[in-house]
């Protein structure tokens, strides 16, 4: 599907010229490498998370992340106490994708007033994400621009993003290099959109549906507010668990399902692979809900949205190492099932099977 013709561009997403735009600064910033040898980066600027050698036996893994405009939902609301979850998930859950603990976040908040009420209640978010992930928050920014930032409530504009710093062991670090065509990729279930897709998701629900966002929904069996506000599931704690045990689980890759869905397979390091996702678990309702509502192809459903996969463990075909990674998951909650497998592909392009559909560069398309 072109972008002229998707929805997300109608909402004011222009996925191919931020991608042109993040190609031309990384062309640019590329250039800072040079700057200090010590530090250059192990895995290129589009993984992940930024591996730095800083001369000891680990690396220091680096991401930066925002929640987007799920905080504008949080201020159809009127609350913000959870919003700070998924701050922190954004940032631990990619982190971890290169095999990282996460040791350390520093937040930065931007805001129209500094209301301490109001700063209280992000706060708190906070420190739930940061005791899930078990990472303290060392430091942060609050920037009052009030002439920059406009809310859709008075004076509760803001922008909330963070930076997270991890260690991994030189001998430890998982980017998919030994990924091999007829392992297996595992899908870990998500708690509903995270933080993603949500400039589609509130053009659906609140624009084209004009729903209140206190409209109850029976097959949500909450409000449409309350459902687009479930924070971010953070798999760090289970993750790291899986990792402990690595001679078992003999995991290859970590992928984290945020922008773009599915597409972030074909993130990881091993070339000449594709990734066949042939068995989905049936998604959350709101996925389906927003389907109907908004008659979203498939083609773009499956891009915008993470479908009810939020982190995907890529393994060997090995039962013990699946039953390993499927228990540890289910010890924190999280259901794990095997949703694809990997093939010889020199393009690297993602197909979900069962919807026929095939990546085609940066979107899907319906095969033929």
């Amino acid at each position: 599907m072109s972008e002229e013709k998707s929805l997300y561009g109608a909402a004011g997403v222009r996925t191919q010229m931020v991608h042109d735009g993040v190609a031309r600064l990384r062309n640019v910033l590329a250039g800072t490498f040079q700057f200090n040898d010590r530090a250059r980066p192990a895995t290129g600027l589009s993984f992940f998370a930024g591996l730095l050698d800083v001369g000891y036996h680990e690396y220091m893994a680096v991401s930066t992340d925002s929640v987007g405009t799920k905080l504008l939902v949080a201020q159809m609301m009127d609350k913000y106490d959870t919003i700070g979850i998924d701050c922190i998930a954004m940032n631990v859950n990619d982190v971890i994708c290169v095999g990282a603990t996460p040791v350390s976040v520093v937040d930065y908040i931007a805001v129209q007033e500094p209301d301490p009420d109001f700063l209280e209640q992000i706060a708190k978010g906070l420190y739930v994400g940061a005791e899930q992930s078990r990472v303290p928050i060392s430091g942060g920014e609050v920037a009052q621009v009030g002439e920059i930032i406009k809310g859709i409530r008075p004076n509760r504009g803001f922008d909330l993003a963070a930076t997270c710093v991890g260690l991994v062991p030189k001998d430890k670090v998982v980017v998919g290099k030994e990924v091999v065509p007829g392992d297996v990729i595992l899908g870990l279930s998500s708690s509903g959109l995270h933080c993603n897709g949500y400039s589609l998701a509130r053009k659906i629900a609140f624009d084209k549906m004009n729903f209140p966002v206190d409209k109850y929904i029976a097959d949500l069996k909450r409000t449409v507010g309350e459902e687009l506000l479930t924070p971010t599931h953070i798999y760090v704690q289970e993750v790291l668990e899986m990792l402990s045990d690595i001679e078992t689980t003999k995991i290859k890759a970590l992928v984290n399902i945020t922008g773009d869905g599915l597409l972030n397979l074909n993130r990881i390091a091993a070339e000449s692979v594709g990734f066949r996702v042939d068995t989905l678990p049936e998604p959350q309702p709101i996925f389906h809900l927003l389907k109907e509502w908004g008659n979203v192809s498939d083609e773009e459903l499956y891009r915008v949205f993470n479908m009810g996969i939020g982190f995907c463990v890529i393994v060997p075909d090995d039962s013990a190492s699946i039953a390993r990674v499927a228990d540890i998951a289910g010890e924190f909650g999280v259901s794990c099932q095997r949703i694809g497998t990997i093939i010889a592909d020199e393009a690297k392009r993602v197909f979900v099977t069962e919807k026929g559909l095939v990546q085609d560069e940066l979107f899907f398309k319906k095969q033929t």
